[in-house]
């Protein structure tokens, strides 16, 4: 795990960190301040993306299943991340319907300058009160440098 930056929360008008076209008040902006459930396995994938952004670790754990949540986040790295963009590659199921869901995406970062890519095919399930991240299986070869 990496340093949060813990940037100010952006303007509601502004585009939301996660990359989707719509505006952070009307998209990620309402989940990490609570007042929101991600619907589907991708809204939650791109509100936690926003979390990691914008340095929200209490919601990064709020939306971590008990069954593999870890008891806090470990920043032992000591340097500072920053979040460049999100990338959806794919869905599949993870509907307001379904109990679970992968998403299969590309993160990329910033970490002493040195540009970063993260892939990973993320897991989520659905439970009574919402969506989880569940854990996800990162490619190797994209865990740092350009590819």
């Amino acid at each position: 795990m990496m340093h949060f930056c813990h940037s100010p929360s952006p303007d509601g008008n502004m585009a939301c960190p996660c990359g989707s076209t719509r505006r952070y008040a009307v998209c990620c902006g309402p989940c990490l301040a609570g007042d929101l459930q991600p619907v589907t396995a991708e809204a939650l994938m791109r509100s936690r993306y926003c979390a990691y952004v914008l340095g929200h670790e209490d919601y990064l754990l709020r939306t971590w299943h008990p069954s593999t949540r870890p008891a806090r986040l470990d920043d032992s790295t000591g340097d500072a991340v920053r979040w460049l963009g999100l990338k959806i590659l794919r869905t599949a199921e993870g509907g307001a319907d379904d109990r679970c869901g992968t998403v299969t995406f590309v993160a990329r970062y910033k970490v002493g300058g040195q540009a970063h890519r993260l892939s990973e095919i993320s897991r989520f399930v659905r439970e009574a009160d919402g969506w989880f991240y569940i854990d996800g299986v990162i490619e190797p070869e994209s865990r740092s440098g350009r590819r």
